[in-house]
């Protein structure tokens, strides 16, 4: 499993989870660069995901929907604030309504994804900021770490394929 750490900070705002991948960073940066790949991992394996718009450049937007078990749509978005290819890249992260529009009523994450070179392989750092302990904690009680390793541990199979 490539996820190997997960720390959750409550004092600090911020979730972050520690993954080492047996593929180069080039390779790792493509999984979150094309949104055919993205969408095989971005969603933990019941609730995989749709990549509608995806724009991975600094002002960008990315609108995505993962589709659960009962075909309920949770629609999401990125807006894409820094990228640095293939090494990183931030953005805010949303929950939306069904036209991908901001629902305020639900959590935004401020994320920064790093990608460094490691044995050979890669260690990809995702760290997610939360504008208070009440929202981290709001997604923390929403299945967030379980979701998003069970995600990120996809990777190792789409790499491979």
């Amino acid at each position: 499993m490539p996820v190997i750490d997960v720390r959750q900070d409550l004092d600090n705002l911020t979730l972050t989870i520690t993954a080492d991948f047996a593929a180069p960073v080039e390779r790792i940066w493509q999984v979150y660069a094309d949104p055919r790949q993205l969408e095989k991992v971005w969603g933990p394996p019941s609730y995989p995901a749709t990549v509608v718009d995806h724009d991975l450049t600094p002002g960008g937007r990315t609108a995505y929907f993962m589709t659960g078990p009962d075909g309920e749509k949770y629609a999401g978005y990125w807006q894409i604030t820094a990228v640095d290819e293939p090494s990183s890249f931030s953005f805010a992260d949303g929950f939306a309504d069904p036209d991908f529009n901001p629902n305020p009523e639900l959590p935004v994450s401020e994320n920064v994804y790093t990608f460094t070179e490691r044995d050979g392989g890669t260690r990809a750092t995702y760290v997610s900021t939360f504008e208070s302990a009440e929202a981290l904690q709001q997604v923390l009680d929403m299945g967030v770490v379980e979701g998003a390793s069970s995600a990120i541990n996809q990777i190792d199979d789409l790499i491979a394929s």
